[in-house]
C-alpha cells in the first residue's frame, strides 16, 4: 500500500522538479551598447521575474537565466533606461541605451566607467528635441548646419570631415529610423517629426563600414506614442 502511495508522490514531485529546472535552463546571451557602436562597461541588465542583476563585461557582453515571457531592465548612469521583452525564440540581445541630452550626463557615461574612451564618446555630437525646438527651422539641413559645430551642408549633401577629394563623394552616411537613405530623403522629414540627431565624427563610425568612412548622421524620428 505505501509503495503505491509513494510512486504517484514521486512522479508529481519529480515533474514540477524538473518543470522548475527546465525554466531556469535557458540562458540569454547579450551585448549594450550607446550610439549603435560604443559598448557600455558595467550597465545593469536585472531580469524581471528573478530580479537577478548582472554588469556587463569591458566587451558591452552579458549572460543571464531566465523564465519563459521574461523581461529585461536594462540601465546605466547618464542614459535612459530601457525594457527588453524576451520572444520565445530570442538568444540574442542587443540593447543599444540612448545617452541623455546635457554634457553633465556626458560627464556621468565616462566618470561611472560605462565608456572608458573619452574621444570616442566625445567625438560623437547629440541634439534632442528636449533640448531645442526644432520645428523653428524650415528644413533639417538648416537644422543641422546650425547646431552642429564643423558640419557642412554643400549641394545637398552633409559633410562631417571636411571635403576629402573632387573626384569621390564626401557625404556623411545618413541613416533614418535605422534605415540608409540617400540626402534628398531628408526634404521629405519635416524638423517638427524629428526625434533626436546624432552626429557621428571619428573612427566609431567604422562599424558602417566603408559607408560610414565620411561620419554617419542617425537621425530617430518621433512615433504615434512620443
Amino acid at each position: 500500500m505505501k509503495t503505491k502511495l509513494l510512486t504517484p508522490l514521486i512522479l508529481i514531485t519529480t515533474f514540477f522538479f524538473t518543470f522548475f529546472t527546465s525554466a531556469q535552463d535557458r540562458i540569454i546571451h547579450g551585448v549594450v551598447t550607446t550610439f549603435d557602436s560604443i559598448p557600455l562597461i558595467d550597465a545593469e541588465v536585472q531580469v524581471r521575474s528573478t530580479k537577478q542583476t548582472v554588469l556587463t563585461d569591458t566587451l558591452g557582453m552579458f549572460s543571464v537565466a531566465v523564465n519563459p515571457g521574461d523581461r529585461l531592465k536594462v540601465s546605466a548612469t547618464g542614459f535612459f533606461n530601457q525594457k527588453v521583452k524576451l520572444e520565445e525564440k530570442t538568444k540574442f540581445a542587443a540593447v543599444n541605451l540612448k545617452l541623455k541630452p546635457g554634457d553633465k550626463n556626458r560627464e556621468y557615461a565616462i566618470g561611472y566607467g560605462h565608456v572608458s574612451d573619452r574621444d570616442k564618446l566625445n567625438a560623437l555630437a547629440t541634439l534632442n528635441s528636449n533640448d531645442l525646438d526644432f520645428s523653428q527651422y524650415s528644413n533639417i539641413y538648416d537644422l543641422i548646419k546650425g547646431r552642429f559645430a564643423g558640419v557642412q551642408v554643400v549641394n545637398g549633401e552633409i559633410i562631417i570631415r571636411g571635403i576629402n577629394s573632387i573626384n569621390s563623394s564626401s557625404a556623411a552616411l545618413i541613416i533614418v529610423d535605422g534605415v540608409p537613405v540617400d540626402g534628398s530623403a531628408l526634404n521629405s522629414i519635416p524638423p517638427i517629426q524629428v526625434k533626436s540627431i546624432n552626429v557621428i565624427k571619428d573612427g566609431s563610425s567604422a562599424i558602417y563600414g566603408s559607408r560610414g568612412a565620411n561620419g554617419v548622421v542617425l537621425i530617430e524620428t518621433k512615433r504615434g506614442n512620443d
